[in-house]
């Protein structure tokens, strides 16, 4: 049973973390003047309040879950590199380490 949690993705990339960001904002600015607007014309700063709130509902559903359309420009990692032959690190004299270097 656990394993099928293992297998949904979790993550985003960098270009879906800044689209996510945009909408959120875009719909939080959009519900906010909507329900300034409409609770400025009936009289009533409840129901801006409420127009605010269902706003930021939408754009949690759309931006908190790892939707497909955040994960469309994935990061390429360089591959693993090999083992050394047996070089290993050397003690420099400030006490940092340092590698030899080949002629």
């Amino acid at each position: 049973m656990f394993a099928r949690f293992n297998t949904i993705p979790t993550h985003m990339d960098y270009k879906g973390q800044k689209l996510a960001e945009q909408i959120f904002q875009g719909i939080i600015l959009v519900s906010a003047v909507i329900g300034f607007i409409y609770g400025l014309v009936i009289e009533q700063f409840g129901w801006t309040v409420y127009i605010v709130l269902a706003g930021f509902a939408v754009s949690c559903v759309l931006t908190l879950p790892p939707w497909p359309m955040y994960r469309k420009n994935p990061l390429c990692w360089q591959p693993v590199l090999p083992e050394s032959s047996g070089e290993p690190m050397q003690k420099h004299q400030e006490g940092g380490l340092k590698k030899k270097k080949h002629k």
